[in-house]
C-alpha cells in the first residue's frame, strides 16, 4: 500500500533527514586509510543515538547493523568488518534514521584517500544519474520517468545500471511500495502524487549489471568484479517540485 504525507508528516521526515544528512557530513573527514568500515559503523551508531535518533536498520528483517557498508565491487548491504580500509577504496555508506517517529534513508559514496581516474568519474557520474532521476520526481510523471532518466544517462556515459535493488516508499517503515527501478520506459508505470515520498537510489557500475550474493544472504557483488557505486536520497513529492529530506547542500552543483 501506498501511503501518501501531510505536509506535517514530510517535516517530521525533513527533520530525521537532516540528522542523517549531518552524519554523512561528518564521514567525509572521518574516512581515511586505516580506518575500518566497523570503525564507521560504531560512529554512525554513537553519532545517531547521541543526537536523539535511532539506528533504523538495526533489526530490520533480521539485519544487525546500523549501516551498510559496501566496499570496491559490493553493490549493497555490505556487513561492516574490522579489516582496514586502504587508499584508493571505495566505500558507500547506506544508513537509515528514525527520529521523532519520523524515517529516512541516505547512502553515499567516500573514496579512501585519492580515488583513481576510473573510480573519480564513476562517483561523478552516478551522482549525477541521481540528481537526474530527482529531477524527473515530479506531480503527475511517471515512475519510468525517473528510471529511464538515469539508465539514458549512465548508459550513455559507459557504465551499467544495477536491475535487481531499486528504491522505494518510505515512511513509517523503511520500505514500502511502490518500487522505484533506476532503469525503465518513459510514460510507463505508476503517476507519481502529492505527498509520496520516495527513495531514489542508483547502483551504478563499471562493467556489467548483474550480480551475485554474499553466502550470508545480503552482500551482493558484481557479477564480473567491476566496481560499484551508489548515492541516495529521501525525497518528497511536492506540487513545488521534489523535496529533498536527506539534503547535505550540495545538489545546486548538479
Amino acid at each position: 500500500m501506498i501511503t501518501l504525507k501531510s505536509p506535517r508528516e514530510i517535516e517530521m521526515m525533513n527533520e530525521s533527514g537532516e540528522l542523517l544528512a549531518d552524519v554523512h557530513r561528518h564521514l567525509r573527514t572521518f574516512i581515511k586509510p586505516g580506518i575500518s568500515s566497523w570503525d564507521i559503523e560504531v560512529f554512525v551508531r554513537k553519532f545517531i543515538e547521541s543526537h536523539g535518533g535511532k539506528a533504523a536498520q538495526i533489526g530490520f528483517e533480521g539485519y544487525k547493523y546500523a549501516t551498510c557498508c559496501s566496499i570496491n565491487d559490493e553493490i549493497c548491504h555490505g556487513f561492516p568488518r574490522k579489516k582496514p580500509l586502504k587508499n584508493g577504496d571505495l566505500v558507500k555508506v547506506d544508513m537509515c534514521v528514525e527520529y521523532k517517529g519520523a524515517m529516512s534513508d541516505s547512502c553515499w559514496a567516500y573514496v579512501v584517500g585519492e580515488a583513481s581516474p576510473e573510480i573519480q568519474r564513476l562517483m561523478e557520474v552516478t551522482k549525477k544519474a541521481l540528481y537526474i532521476g530527482i529531477d524527473q520526481a515530479q506531480v503527475g510523471n511517471r515512475i519510468g520517468d525517473i528510471g529511464h532518466a538515469i539508465q539514458t544517462y549512465a548508459e550513455g556515459e559507459g557504465f551499467s545500471v544495477v536491475r535487481d535493488f531499486v528504491g522505494h516508499g518510505i515512511g513509517p517503515t523503511i520500505h514500502e511500495e511502490p518500487a522505484i527501478p533506476h532503469y525503465g520506459e518513459a510514460g510507463k508505470g505508476l503517476r507519481l502524487r502529492e505527498g509520496m515520498v520516495i527513495t531514489i537510489e542508483p547502483m551504478i557500475n563499471t562493467g556489467d549489471w548483474q550480480m551475485k550474493m554474499d553466502p550470508n544472504g545480503w552482500t551482493a557483488y558484481t557479477r564480473d568484479g567491476g566496481w560499484s557505486c551508489q548515492y541516495e536520497h529521501t525525497l518528497a513529492i511536492t506540487k513545488e517540485g521534489p523535496k529533498l529530506l536527506t539534503s547535505q547542500g550540495e545538489e545546486g552543483t548538479y
